[in-house]
């Protein structure tokens, strides 16, 4: 094998199923189809090289193997769709775990601030330090970087982007990396943790966590601190399990909502009195649709356990089947409270009223599990989302995941209920 062809990812086939003392490896420029993904990649000739490393990514006769740095890269377009985050952190974890690079171009350009900004560059420099990586391209409003994955470490790994950039989205984008590490992981994130734009720590503990459960995952979160905009300050430390592989999810029985409860809080030099008005309007916009049911939104007032002042609310209805439901707000400046408590209930009514399982901010975030689990997941839901759609997109140019959305037709579906499924490419962890 010449010195050119170092660095690159090749097709390989074991010549002993056995023992595996040696690999077949292509190095040609014949057309071929790459395992793991549905591109193409490049095959002519084999040669039997001595095996340095296999690490298994896909069920199936076929591996990867990887050969140092730099390898050929897949390409993802970053202004695509929902053209944001999303497309970095489903893009950046799936090549982490899948082990293959991808270079994204064109990140964030229809934005105003096109590019990389401070807590999107910390988000993918967390997966490159979990999976031993190398990120090139890694600047802030860089809108080119290229990610060549390593091998998925358990460990401590930190990230903080300075700002009040979202805890929550570093979560999203490191959690399914840490769950094919070689062990436990502790990832400390810093940031906002109750930020405009991206789901509240509050939603990421009480709905995201009991629901992606259901795939086979486990982490604990310790909030240390709340952070909010501008100064950030936030501190989250998520403790995250290995998984062998992950089980495919099925959701399709809404149920009654038996429960509604949640937090309005006020941090830092704001009066209480907000938290009180924006819990008195809420309730009172919910008992509307909703008679029957006691509703438990407490009222808070953080002082030591907060970085910044600011203000929001976020109710929670749960259901007879084990669905969770959210909808939050957060208070700005020249935002009556009242204003922001009725935005939060309309928010939590407008995701019951469809009869979906999920509310349209968990389902973008359950794509990627669907596409990694071992089986077919159908999920019940609402209006699909463009971050739904971008996840799905991504999903399936990196995976073999195939994904159907269809109408759902039953008695209980409104105009607007929609039945997900994938079928997930059961990707395993090499350490198990």
């Amino acid at each position: 094998m010449s010195q050119s062809e170092l660095g690159n990812t090749y097709r390989v086939q074991p010549v002993s199923k056995s023992e595996y003392p040696s690999f077949l490896v292509s190095t040609g420029c014949e057309r071929g189809i790459n395992p793991l993904y549905e591109s193409e990649i490049r095959l002519r000739r084999w040669e039997q090289v001595p095996l340095t490393e296999k690490r298994r990514i896909f069920p199936g006769e076929w591996e990867m193997f990887h050969i140092g740095p730099g390898q050929t890269a897949v390409e993802m377009d970053g202004s695509i769709m929902e053209g944001g985050g999303q497309i970095l952190r489903v893009t950046a974890a799936l090549s982490c775990i899948n082990g293959a690079s991808i270079r994204i171009h064109k990140i964030r350009a229809g934005r105003s601030t096109p590019g990389l900004r401070p807590q999107h560059l910390s988000g993918l420099e967390l997966v490159r330090d979990i999976c031993c990586g190398n990120l090139e391209g890694g600047t802030v409003g860089s809108t080119e970087v290229t990610l060549t994955p390593g091998k998925i470490k358990a460990g401590k790994h930190t990230a903080d982007p300075q700002t009040a950039g979202s805890v929550g989205l570093l979560l999203q984008v490191s959690l399914p990396c840490a769950l094919y590490a070689d062990g436990p992981s502790e990832l400390c994130l810093k940031g906002g943790t109750n930020a405009d734009m991206a789901p509240q720590i509050d939603y990421t503990i009480k709905v995201f966590k009991p629901i992606v459960e259901k795939f086979g995952v486990h982490f604990d979160c310790d909030l240390r601190m709340r952070g909010y905009y501008p100064k950030g300050g936030g501190e989250v430390v998520a403790k995250v399990n290995p998984v062998s592989e992950l089980s495919p999810v099925t959701m399709t029985e809404r149920g009654t909502i038996t429960k509604i409860y949640g937090r309005s809080f006020v941090a830092g030099v704001l009066p209480y009195k907000l938290a009180k008005d924006m819990a008195t309007t809420a309730t009172r916009v919910i008992r509307r649709e909703i008679k029957d049911l006691y509703i438990n939104i407490q009222t808070l007032q953080e002082k030591d356990m907060a970085c910044g002042s600011g203000n929001g609310i976020i109710i929670i209805a749960e259901s007879s089947t084990g669905c969770i439901f959210a909808g939050s707000a957060l208070g700005k400046k020249g935002v009556y409270a009242d204003k922001v408590g009725f935005e939060a209930a309309e928010m939590l009514l407008r995701n019951i009223r469809h009869n979906g399982c999920v509310d349209e901010f968990l389902q973008d975030q359950l794509i990627l599990f669907m596409a990694l689990a071992n089986g077919t997941s159908r999920i019940r839901t609402g209006p699909v989302t463009l971050h739904t759609q971008t996840a799905i997109h991504v999903a399936e140019q990196l995976t073999q995941a195939k994904f159907t959305v269809t109408k759902a037709e039953d008695e209980n579906a409104s105009n607007d209920t929609y039945i997900i499924e994938c079928q997930g490419v059961g990707v395993t962890n090499p350490h198990f």
